[in-house]
This record gives C-alpha cells, structure tokens and sequence, in this order.
C-alpha cells in the first residue's frame, strides 16, 4: 500500500502514527495516513478495517495538593 522507502509502519503497529500524511483537513480536525488510519485532532483513531483507537492524549493537569501543614 505504502510507495515510500521505507515503507510507512502498518496501521496494526504501535507506531503507526509515523506513517505519512497524505490527506489533512485542519478545519475537519482529520488527517489520512499513508497506511490508510484516520487520525483526528484529538488523537483519537480509525483503523483500515473499522476499528478504533480512543483519544489518548491527557486532557487534565494532575490537581495540584496543597502542602501538609507544619508540626510546631
């Protein structure tokens, strides 16, 4: 499927989202892997054969606690 040299990572690789970018549509929020997944905006996926991989970026900081304190 992949004309480049190297060849794209497969879409059922962990690495997949190296493949190139053939098609972006930044207004859509999608871009088309050369290795035909659909990634979107916010990082969720779409997989040749329909499957799909949730977004997995953290969207929330880690609470911040307030400090324990001092014993006198």
């Amino acid at each position: 499927m992949c004309p480049h040299q190297p060849p794209c990572p497969a879409a059922d690789g962990p690495d997949r989202e190296a493949a190139r970018t053939i098609v972006h549509h930044p207004e859509q929020g999608w871009s088309l892997l050369c290795n035909g997944v659909v990634l979107f905006e916010d990082t969720g996926e779409l997989l040749p054969d329909g499957g799909v991989i949730a977004p997995h970026r953290p969207t929330d900081a880690p609470a911040r606690t307030a400090p324990a304190p001092s014993a006198v």
